[in-house]
């Protein structure tokens, strides 16, 4: 039995969560570097596969990610992660089955469903075992698994369907997510509650949380700013490697390196530097926790668009590595704002519910509405219709950058601040 009174031990619960969550967008994204093969043997244009990519699993992802959150309110935020990922493993590995469009339709709404289990408890879960001036921090530690498990995939896709085929490239991550699940539920556990039970007006409803949330512009601000980043963000991680293919006629190995590299390199050293500057700027001002997010995404526009323009790969890498850097360094410090948005007891229920807006906005409009940008802009460019189609879709991160400065000092005045015994 792990002894969770350890010192050592919130360090190994947000090191189990990592691991998940690495998973977690591992097993989302890598249908972006298998496009070519899937869409060639599947017969799908980039907007259907672009709906593959999007609505499904955005839906059921972004609604159930609030009544699974209660849940782990209430009954346990480790026991939800364990079962969530159990679920969403599961049906990654069935869209190595898949043998029509519907059929991968209705498999990736399966991961849609089980991934809805996975996050809003883990941040839960993080607050829980950090205080405020080093949540940012562990929550820039646990987002890394974002761009660990999009480098991952990416690389474990180009390869194994390289040697093998597509379809075995989803049976082995969504096996290894199966097998990670008991050694997680081993280790992980909620934090010791107090042996008097909360009373029942302390209680976790949907109903409690959401007004708390939508009477506070700051919610709203940071939760269209975090969409519409998303939205962009989403909708490139789809595509870009196929953009790439295309543009330099490249393998998928060749791509899968580019994009690995550029995902280690850039984004987890950009998420966790997210965390440490918002712990540091936030402490005394927490205006810092929205306006950091707002100054990035401006830098990462631009930026975006001069890499998938420029026509050397050795530039395009260095154009793209900043924006991979910054695009998600957002994640820390807007979710440690939304936290402290509602009382600590709705925390889970708080995150969930930002999730479902910024999730209905990116993950379920970004890629399906660049693959159909491409359709509409393919008489015009050509094969060079995706790429116009992103170089679009990246202007939606200087919407973000707006909302996000507007946020500034609506999240001053709608801040909670924690009791110092927590």
């Amino acid at each position: 039995m792990i002894d969770r009174e350890r010192p050592g031990y919130p360090r190994l619960v947000l090191a189990m969560l990592l691991v998940v969550y690495a998973f977690n967008f591992l097993d989302r994204q890598i249908l972006g570097i298998l496009a070519q093969p899937i869409q060639a043997e599947l017969k799908l244009d980039d907007a259907q596969f672009g709906l593959i990519g999007g609505p499904p699993f955005a839906i059921l992802y972004s609604i159930l990610g609030v009544p699974f959150a209660l849940l782990a309110d209430r009954v346990g935020k480790a026991r939800v992660i364990a079962t969530a990922l159990i679920v969403w493993s599961g049906f990654t590995a069935l869209c190595g089955m898949a043998g029509s469009f519907w059929s991968l339709f209705a498999y990736r709404m399966g991961v849609g469903v089980g991934e809805a289990g996975g996050v809003a408890p883990s941040y839960a879960l993080i607050a829980d075992y950090y205080p405020i001036e080093r949540r940012a921090r562990a929550l820039g530690i646990y987002s890394m698994g974002i761009p660990i498990g999009l480098a991952v995939g990416v690389l474990a896709g180009a390869y194994i369907a390289t040697l093998v085929n597509w379809r075995v490239a989803f049976f082995t991550v969504g096996i290894a997510g199966i097998v990670i699940a008991p050694f997680f539920m081993w280790i992980v556990h909620d934090r010791a509650k107090p042996a008097t039970p909360a009373p029942a007006a302390q209680r976790v409803a949907l109903w409690a949380v959401f007004p708390i949330l939508a009477a506070k512009p700051a919610f709203w601000l940071m939760a269209f700013a975090a969409g519409c980043s998303s939205l962009a963000g989403y909708g490139l991680a789809l595509w870009v490697p196929k953009i790439l293919m295309t543009r330099f006629d490249w393998s998928l190995i060749t791509a899968g390196q580019f994009m690995g590299s550029l995902l280690l390199t850039g984004g987890a050293g950009g998420v966790f530097l997210g965390g440490v500057l918002a712990d540091r700027l936030g402490r005394a001002d927490r205006g810092w926790y929205p306006r950091l997010p707002a100054i990035a995404w401006a830098i990462t526009a631009p930026t975006f668009m001069l890499g998938l323009l420029t026509p050397s790969p050795v530039l395009a890498w260095f154009c793209l590595l900043i924006p991979n850097a910054l695009n998600i360094l957002w994640l820390g410090p807007l979710n440690t704002a939304v936290q402290h948005l509602a009382p600590p007891q709705m925390r889970a229920s708080a995150s969930a519910t930002f999730l479902l807006i910024n999730n209905l906005v990116g993950l379920g409009l970004g890629p399906w509405l660049l693959g159909t940008m491409s359709v509409a802009l393919k008489a015009q460019y050509g094969a060079d219709s995706l790429r116009y189609a992103a170089i679009i879709g990246a202007g939606f991160y200087l919407v973000a950058a707006v909302l996000g400065v507007f946020a500034v000092r609506a999240v001053r005045r709608g801040w909670i601040e924690e009791p110092a015994a927590a």
